[in-house]
């Protein structure tokens, strides 16, 4: 084995320790993405559920939110509408039956 082979081994190994160590753009980031998108769409919700047809009783004073929120509406409404059940998929992470 020369030093070249040596060397194209090495980045190799070099590269599959990298992505196992640090789960570039893989399951983790994926993951984290997820959940922020969850967190920020149970925010949403709760805030401006009425749009979505939600009787939200505190509405009036959320109104005060919109224009910091303004931009993340639309692709709020449409995660909303893909969802079939939010409960069900919230749920079905825990294996509550057994």
């Amino acid at each position: 084995m020369d030093m070249k082979e040596m060397l194209k081994q090495f980045r190799e190994d070099f590269l599959l320790f990298l992505k196992g160590a640090f789960d570039l753009n893989d399951k983790a980031t994926r993951f984290l993405r997820k959940e922020a998108y969850d967190a920020q769409d149970n925010f949403m919700l709760l805030c401006f559920g009425d749009l979505l047809g939600l009787p939200v009783p505190t509405s009036y004073y959320e109104i005060e939110l919109l224009p910091y929120l303004l931009d993340d509406i639309q692709g709020w409404e449409r995660r909303m509408i893909r969802r079939s059940e939010i409960w069900e998929q919230k749920w079905a992470d825990y294996d509550v039956f057994g």
